[in-house]
């Protein structure tokens, strides 16, 4: 086995891993996801342990040291090197011979969020940050504080299983592999049973979100503000799957815009916003030419900046008459954007997207659906 393949089956581990840790934390280490996840982990690890059988992961000045070796950035790297952080974990060690009830221990602790619990053990041993601050231990994990203060979960536990996805989606789009369809279906069925648990949380905390955390976790609200819209006109089976799988992939396209024009923090040139406006096919395209995606996702792809009159890209025929889910996922992709911090926009607050919608019911968004979405958000966030 060469470097390289040793590095990609620690980088499996660690994706898995964090995957594993954000799905316990929902579920507990006894759902079939999270065994399942925790045995993938375990496998990639005792794979790659067969070949060093002393690995070592240090998080150095923000850089993710493996082996000696410091990695390039991603964002499954990143996001595992917050959580050391997060978890006052400056050194780990993994030893070969790992038992997979120690590893499912490690797990566990990580899901509780409780850095006094992650102590070593026989294979792997942790090595402990001092940190100057005083008071609560930090224990959230992934993407923000993952858990409230009573202890109730929070929707921001659920996007760091998603998201670990998403990453895995997005990145084998960029290097232009084929996409897994399987992998969204998966999560988008267990946002629907989650939804049958914990709809009105979950689709409050969607709506009230203030993290700057954009490009994925946006897609997963999208996703889950789509889907409550969807319920709350009667849908149900599997058609809200079909449409939240297709408002997760909405903005596939973005992947084949240059980074330089989608993280610009200024306003895009006539240029940059035409290359921009091609999204729309090209995510379309790569969708049609997907087996197993639902061909709803590839329409919504190509609708979903179109607007109500069909004044917005890429042009329509006269008489074009635009999918629900396209002019739901609409709705839901630019709330959701809105309610978001960018290098370029402030946050804004719910009412005033609110009034927003209904200024530009009738050109841009269906009067009675922008209606239906806000009444759905407020009624939801008083009995939140």
């Amino acid at each position: 086995m060469n470097n390289g393949t040793l590095m990609h089956d620690i980088h499996e581990f660690i994706r898995h891993l964090l995957s594993a840790a954000a799905a316990a934390g929902l579920y507990g280490m006894s759902h079939q996801q999270v065994v399942r996840l925790v045995g993938v982990a375990h496998t990639s690890l005792s794979r790659a342990l067969t070949v060093r059988p002393d690995i070592a992961i240090l998080e150095v000045d923000g850089e993710l040291v493996i082996d000696a070796e410091p990695q390039p950035f991603t964002l499954v790297l990143d996001r595992f090197g917050k959580m050391l952080l997060e978890n006052r974990i400056g050194h780990l060690r993994f030893l070969a011979g790992i038992p997979l009830d120690e590893l499912s221990q490690f797990v566990s602790a990580l899901a509780k969020k409780d850095s006094g619990t992650l102590g070593s053990g026989a294979f792997i041993r942790v090595g402990r940050v001092e940190m100057p601050e005083t008071g609560e231990e930090s224990g959230s994990l992934g993407a923000g504080n993952v858990g409230s203060a009573s202890g109730h979960f929070s929707l921001e536990e659920l996007p760091a299983i998603e998201l670990t996805r998403m990453i895995e989606i997005y990145e084998a789009v960029k290097r232009k592999e084929r996409l897994k369809p399987s992998s969204i279906a998966e999560t988008v069925a267990e946002l629907v049973e989650a939804f049958k648990r914990e709809g009105e949380a979950l689709l409050v905390m969607a709506a009230l979100r203030e993290k700057d955390e954009y490009t994925f976790t946006h897609n997963a609200n999208v996703c889950i503000l789509t889907m409550a819209q969807a319920m709350s006109l009667g849908i149900r089976g599997q058609l809200v799957n079909d449409i939240g799988m297709a408002a997760m992939l909405h903005d596939i396209g973005k992947m084949f815009v240059p980074d330089e024009i989608l993280t610009k923090p200024g306003k895009l040139t006539d240029e940059e916003f035409a290359i921009m406006k091609r999204h729309p096919v090209k995510g379309a395209r790569y969708l049609l030419e997907t087996p197993g995606v639902p061909r709803l996702a590839a329409i919504v792809a190509y609708e979903h900046h179109m607007r109500d009159d069909l004044s917005g890209y890429p042009p329509a025929p006269q008489g074009w008459r635009l999918n629900l889910a396209s002019q739901l996922t609409a709705i839901a992709d630019v709330f959701d954007a809105m309610r978001t911090r960018r290098p370029y926009q402030p946050a804004k607050n719910p009412h005033d997207i609110g009034n927003l919608l209904l200024s530009k019911t009738a050109t841009e968004f269906h009067p009675q659906l922008v209606q239906n979405f806000l009444l759905m958000i407020s009624r939801r966030a008083k009995n939140g």
